[in-house]
């Protein structure tokens, strides 16, 4: 057997692998939630009652879902404005040079912090700051976890759009100077449109990111099992809720915990589905 052939056949089990890693998470969550799912039903995905109290346990997942989704959209729209500059700078205007070198290393840093690291910058150095600006007489909610958040994934979403940027053919953009197009319009009509799905897809990837983050929105979202009513408000993520809770759970808590973890799977997957979608339009 020649070595062409041991690499495929590498690179299709490993692609195997990942399917049955995949099957066997959903598998081990969706057994571990049947409990749960018998008890409340459907009605778990849209209850806003999380109750332990044992002989009246209720629970429900909707302010969770809620909290991950308003606070992982809120980072990702905070992101854009950085992100995409960032991309533009380090992948056309200034590629080469010591400057862009010092600011690749920096964002490769940002990406390997731990995040509990972020989490006690923002709780020492971010809380007070929302705190005196009255925003949240603790410092803590939606908006603080989700600065975090945004720090924490601009590095995935610029990198991707630098390197996409970057892979746009020169010959496309000398034609559009020599027709006297400004720097602006080469960026606006040759690099975005040809660079969009690569770009976009940085931004799913730091969606995803931020769905799934626990220990630092864990250590300044506030915790509180109801409906955020504002940005600034306190709340929880599926994620956070799980962090909090889960080693000292139990019975139907336990399983309860178990389904919002499944819960948390199935929406990460269809927004990345959702993010394939679009990027096939969009390179379309």
């Amino acid at each position: 057997m020649n070595s062409e052939k041991i690499f495929r056949y590498l690179l299709i089990g490993s692609g195997v692998l990942i399917v049955l890693i995949a099957l066997g998470i959903v598998t081990t969550l969706f057994i571990g939630a049947i409990p749960s799912f018998k008890e409340f039903g459907f009605g778990f995905i849209y209850s806003t009652e999380w109750n332990p109290t044992q002989g009246r346990e209720s629970y429900g997942a909707l302010p969770f879902i809620i909290g991950t989704l308003v606070t992982s959209i809120l980072a990702l729209l905070l992101t854009f404005p950085f992100a995409f500059s960032i991309s533009l700078f380090l992948g056309e205007y200034f590629r080469n040079g010591k400057l862009p070198s010092f600011l690749r290393s920096v964002i490769d840093l940002l990406a390997g912090i731990p995040s509990v690291v972020y989490g006690l910058w923002g709780f020492y150095a971010l809380r007070p700051i929302i705190t005196d600006l009255g925003l949240n007489a603790q410092g803590f909610g939606i908006f603080t976890s989700s600065i975090i958040l945004a720090i924490m994934i601009i590095p995935y979403a610029s990198s991707l759009g630098s390197e996409v940027i970057s892979m746009v053919p020169g010959n496309l953009k000398e034609a559009a100077y020599s027709l006297g197009a400004t720097r602006f319009e080469v960026v606006k009509t040759v690099i975005i449109p040809n660079a969009g799905s690569g770009i976009f897809a940085g931004y799913i990837l730091a969606l995803g990111r931020a769905i799934g983050e626990t220990m630092a929105v864990t250590m300044l979202i506030g915790n509180s099992n109801k409906i955020p009513t504002g940005i600034f408000d306190l709340g929880n993520t599926m994620a956070s809720l799980i962090a909090n809770q889960f080693g000292e759970a139990d019975g139907l808590k336990y399983t309860s915990l178990v389904e919002i973890g499944l819960l948390l799977f199935v929406i990460t997957g269809i927004v990345n589905y959702l993010g394939k979608l679009i990027m096939k339009k969009l390179s379309a």
